[in-house]
């Protein structure tokens, strides 16, 4: 007794080489949801949006029969995650991300580009499964075990090494364009950054600083000041090689 089951686009990549070529086919000796069957082939669900069985769409809870043809699908961008779906009937009121450790660059590329992305290097993946349900927030890593625990609902298991890259694949999987509001997040803890007046913050400046720059923005919750200095210039210059540059200024992290 068993079903064949087929792999189909990026999702191919995450399986076997055999299995990947010709599809598998898999034992049916007990009850077992498409989705524990999808998981246990090493694909987390996060990375499936389609299931077929018998040319049929049927979501996660399907039970799997002897001599069922299953076909299993990859997203098919853009995403839009607040228009709820077969697979995914909770959607989110916004694109927003928790961001694992294992991609914390990409974290801080989101954060300057102004989305909301939330990471902490001290989150286990509890804390961070938990804050995906809790916060409405859409799980980014490459830890495929995460990204198969059942709370997690919405997420990517990030493909690309390079941060750069990642931003790239994140950003057109869930189709995010600009403007992008640049640098108006606090790198240190993504709350959004708000002006401020510089005789107001003169005690925390440099010399040069306050001889060279007029412009400032603080983070109400850290205190963190920025303004747009080098690291602004140096940012923004490998954001516009990513064709996602500033037009405008914003700010640049606090040095002192």
């Amino acid at each position: 007794m068993s079903a064949a089951i087929r792999f189909h686009g990026e999702l191919a990549g995450l399986i076997g080489p055999a299995a990947r070529a010709k599809g598998l086919a898999y034992p049916v000796d007990r009850r077992a949801s498409i989705k524990d069957v999808v998981e246990a082939l090493g694909v987390p669900h996060s990375e499936v949006y389609a299931i077929e069985v018998n040319g049929r769409a049927v979501d996660f809870g399907y039970l799997l029969e002897d001599g069922a043809q299953v076909d299993v699908h990859p997203a098919k961008p853009p995403v839009d995650v607040t228009k709820p779906t077969l697979l995914r009937p909770e959607s989110l009121p916004a694109v927003c991300f928790v961001v694992d450790v294992n991609v914390g660059r990409l974290g801080n590329l989101l954060r300057i580009l102004g989305l909301d992305a939330a990471f902490d290097n001290a989150w286990d993946d509890e804390t961070i499964a938990d804050i995906a349900v809790t916060e409405g927030r859409i799980v980014l890593s490459r830890d495929r075990d995460l990204l198969k625990r059942a709370k997690v609902v919405h997420g990517r298991l990030v493909r690309a090494e390079h941060p750069e890259e990642q931003l790239r694949e994140v950003l057109q999987l869930f189709g995010i364009q600009g403007p992008f509001a640049h640098f108006s997040r606090c790198l240190r803890c993504n709350t959004p950054l708000v002006p401020v007046d510089k005789q107001a913050i003169l005690h925390r400046l440099l010399p040069k600083t306050i001889k060279y720059y007029d412009d400032f923005s603080m983070c109400p919750s850290c205190g963190r000041i920025y303004w747009a200095g080098s690291h602004y210039e140096k940012v923004s210059e490998r954001l516009r090689g990513l064709g996602l540059g500033p037009e405008g200024s914003m700010t640049d992290e606090e040095r002192s």
